[in-house]
């Protein structure tokens, strides 16, 4: 069972959009990404894919593409959340986005648990960005880019919280 201090990581994961200097080992990322493909998935078909982006200029670029994502520049590395139609059980978008969007949670947990900052960026389903990130990352027509992680140590202290609403649940029928 878990106690309440485990779910203070629940808790704690706040979108961090400020970072200070350091970059993030290799070993951290593989992590990330490990934490990521521990996520569940339609049918076990696992369609994620991910891109690990360091370079300054393709993160600043990134940062201009995408609405949301103007702290990018300043992240020690971002990840795109994609995924692979072909691979999603029936072929279909709607378990790719379901699937990829339970791996990044997952990131962004295991994120919060390594000391990190990070946030979600979305990009899917908005045809602009989607566009832009696809010639950006010289995606297969395939790949289905859903979101960019930024990721670094944060430079900002945010208070954990919980966002419940009791008025936004139902007992046994609406």
């Amino acid at each position: 069972m878990l106690s309440k201090n485990q779910l203070d990581i629940v808790f704690g994961r706040r979108s961090v959009r400020v970072y200070a200097p350091g970059e993030i080992s290799s070993a951290d990322v593989q992590r990330l990404l490990e934490a990521a493909m521990a996520a569940p998935s339609a049918m076990t078909r696992d369609p994620w894919r991910f891109v690990t982006i360091r370079t300054p200029e393709t993160l600043k670029k990134l940062g201009a593409a995408l609405p949301g994502g103007s702290m990018l520049p300043a992240a020690a590395i971002a990840i795109a959340v994609c995924g692979d139609i072909e691979a999603a059980f029936e072929s279909n978008i709607g378990y790719l986005v379901q699937d990829c969007s339970a791996a990044t949670e997952n990131l962004l947990i295991a994120a919060h648990a390594l000391g990190l900052g990070a946030c979600w960026v979305g990009v899917y389903p908005a045809e602009e960005a989607m566009r832009q990130v696809r010639n950006l990352l010289k995606l297969p027509s395939n790949i289905v880019p859903l979101a960019v992680i930024s990721l670094g140590y944060p430079g900002e202290q945010l208070d954990p919280r919980t966002r419940y609403n009791e008025a936004f649940v139902r007992k046994e029928t609406w």
